[in-house]
């Protein structure tokens, strides 16, 4: 591994390729189904097979997905669609070629704006372009066995490919594009971007220069990477070996490498040409798809909130600080149930910090999703107002309060605190007597405090609480206790 000193005379420059599989019900170009898991080659058609005489059709909701991705994306929206036949043997595509956009892809441009943990910088990932294509079948080597079996269940179900330029400088930021990518599609509600099932997928195209070089290095593309760690940790890894090469006056070899997940090395699978003739055709069988300004308002007008503008919303309208808003516009889910939250309570930082705490520990504890969640977001923010009254505090409405409204979600938090006696005694003249009868039963102690022990105020508050069950409010018992003591 080289040195940081040899490292800091290099840059990195890394430009990633993305795919992602849309949520639809058939596939891009025919009606079989897109269903996950299902046996074998039955999620198939003549079409699919690339029978002679057979017509592909484009998937409509696709294209709207398309367009939605490219809006959040601040991309240009193409209004005139022409697909084309891409030539590269696909051994599990049986038509013996791809679907795909190539001159004039239906997202032009844009950005994707991430924040690096690290630092709290914030960049704009440029994007060349987002197209949509079809996905191949799967090819399945079993150990021990000649043969390959094929799966065409997966064969032309709907992609897009988001194609950033090359301006990622770091691996901490590719992860971070990555992650917001993910987050995009989910709050879209376009692909579930599950990695590990082969939803959301990354090719990273990686090279190296000199810092103050304008011309761009040799690029190698590396696939096979099931994890955000994994990209950031292929890329890390490339740019140690491209360093070293470069050191050692070796040639760094434009190919496509693959990324061991357990060994975090990069080996090489095949060498790439300088220039993949792929020989692109317009698709003779299939009718440009013409996007009308009717058809794109509407996409605009269905556009969810995306979560850049619910983190800026909780930021700026709520007083939250940036790490309550990431953690709460994480999903999708989380952060429309805070935002009803918010219509139901002013104290917004109290509704955070239930969010964060109790709520997504126990969402946590039983892998639930937030719609499974049975307190309503009008009984959350009544347990905040009675804390916020005085009427109960903090540990009662967690521990006692709590737990009872999960049980049975119809008692409002002021039932349950009246039914189990748990209503905070803030009336002085109640507590009075309580705390006298406290402090003269411990006059050692009292004598001690006035003699400078102010930590024993915590054994007072203790005892004052035991005597009163828990029902004293904790700040009227410390303003008595404080009198009393100081007379």
């Amino acid at each position: 591994m080289p040195s940081q000193e040899i490292k800091d005379k290099y840059e990195l420059v890394v430009g990633l390729e993305v795919h992602v599989q849309l949520l639809t019900n058939s596939k891009m170009y025919a009606a079989d189904s897109t269903e996950f898991g299902n046996l074998p080659n039955t999620n198939i058609s003549v079409i699919t097979l690339g029978h002679p005489g057979t017509l592909p059709k484009v998937n409509k909701r696709a294209v709207e997905f398309a367009m939605k991705l490219g809006l959040a994306c601040n991309s240009e929206i193409t209004r005139t669609n022409i697909f084309a036949r891409k030539n590269y043997f696909y051994p599990d595509l049986p038509k013996g070629y791809q679907l795909t956009q190539d001159k004039n892809p239906i997202c032009v441009g844009g950005y994707v704006p991430v924040t690096l943990e690290k630092s709290g910088e914030k960049r704009e990932v440029e994007l060349t372009r987002i197209h949509m294509e079809e996905d191949a079948g799967k090819s399945m080597h079993l150990a021990g066995e000649v043969d390959t079996l094929v799966d065409y269940n997966r064969a032309g179900v709907p992609l897009l490919e988001i194609v950033t330029e090359p301006c990622i400088k770091t691996s901490e930021e590719a992860y971070q594009f990555m992650a917001e990518i993910r987050k995009l599609v989910r709050y879209l509600e376009i692909c579930d971007g599950n990695m590990e099932e082969g939803s959301m997928r990354c090719d990273a195209n990686i090279s190296i220069r000199l810092k103050g070089e304008k011309e761009l290095g040799k690029k190698v593309e590396v696939k096979n990477m099931n994890s955000f760690r994994n990209v950031a940790r292929a890329i890390e890894h490339e740019f140690d070996r491209q360093v070293d090469m470069l050191e050692n006056k070796e040639n760094i070899v434009s190919e496509t490498r693959t990324f061991d997940a357990t060994t975090g090395l990069t080996a090489s699978m095949r060498t790439k040409e300088d220039l993949n003739d792929y020989r692109y055709f317009p698709e003779p069988d299939l009718s440009p798809v013409v996007i009308s300004e009717e058809w794109l308002e509407g996409i605009k007008v269905s556009m969810p909130s995306l979560p850049r503008e619910l983190h800026q919303r909780f930021v700026d309208e709520f007083g939250l600080p940036e790490y309550d808003a990431n953690v709460l516009t994480d999903t999708k889910e989380i952060a429309l149930y805070f935002e009803e939250l918010c219509s139901e309570t002013k104290n917004y930082k109290a509704a955070s910090n239930w969010m964060m705490g109790p709520v997504k520990s126990y969402l946590n504890e039983l892998t639930l999703h937030i719609a499974d969640f049975p307190v309503k977001p009008k009984h959350l923010a009544s347990l905040i107002a009675l804390i916020d009254e005085g009427k109960v505090n903090f540990s009662v409405a967690s521990q006692k309060i709590y737990p009872e409204m999960i049980k049975d979600a119809s008692q409002s938090p002021l039932e349950i605190a009246q039914k189990l006696n748990l209503i905070q005694e803030s009336d002085e003249g109640s507590l009075k007597p309580i705390i006298e009868s406290v402090l003269e039963e411990n006059q050692a102690k009292v004598a001690e405090y006035k003699s400078g022990k102010k930590g024993l105020m915590g054994m007072f508050m203790g005892q004052v609480m035991k005597r009163s069950k828990g029902k004293a409010d904790p700040k009227v018992a410390t303003k008595i206790l404080t009198q009393l003591l100081e007379e």
